[in-house]
């Protein structure tokens, strides 16, 4: 991607660094520290202009308004982590699946669990693509690129985890 726009977005789980192409298709959300995350390089072009729309709908999303994103986006991977991601794209809001029924869904073999994991961890559109919905098995709070405290964060604006 070569000189893409750039903005960021204050919200609830800390900034949001917002990515975009020339064609103005988001192509990353990320926070700081993120495990795989974006960081501003020299060239970007800091302009909030193509990222209207989508500070439009993660606004309303963390003001609990907005269930269901309607963005272009153009996030690249390799084929099983784009069935992976579309997979994903499939879990409402208010509900969590698991790595299993991830792969399950995918027809891959229970030992694809893992790559599901590598799959989620390498989604490069934290909230839009909603990973935050993906639990263990027991329903324990594992792996986010994001952090733990992020995921049930949203989980809670969700409705899926009660106060804590």
């Amino acid at each position: 991607m070569d000189n893409p726009y750039w903005t960021e977005l204050a919200s609830p789980v800390g900034p949001l660094l917002l990515t975009a192409d020339a064609d103005g298709a988001l192509t990353s959300v990320s926070v700081p520290g993120q495990k795989g995350g974006r960081t501003v390089q020299e060239g970007w072009r800091h302009d909030a202009g193509p990222f209207r729309e989508a500070t439009e709908q993660l606004t309303a999303y963390f003001a609990g308004d907005l269930k269901e994103f309607d963005l272009p986006v153009r996030a690249q991977g390799t084929e099983f982590r784009e069935r992976v991601w579309a997979a994903l794209d499939a879990v409402p809001y208010g509900s969590t699946t698991t790595y299993g029924a991830i792969a399950a869904r995918l027809g891959a073999p229970r030992a694809a669990i893992r790559a599901v994991g590598g799959a989620l961890g390498a989604n490069p559109l934290l909230v839009v693509r909603a990973c935050h919905r993906v639990i263990g098995a027991d329903g324990t709070m594992t792996g986010y690129a994001g952090g733990l405290e992020r995921k049930m964060w949203l989980l809670r604006l969700e409705g899926v985890l009660g106060d804590a």
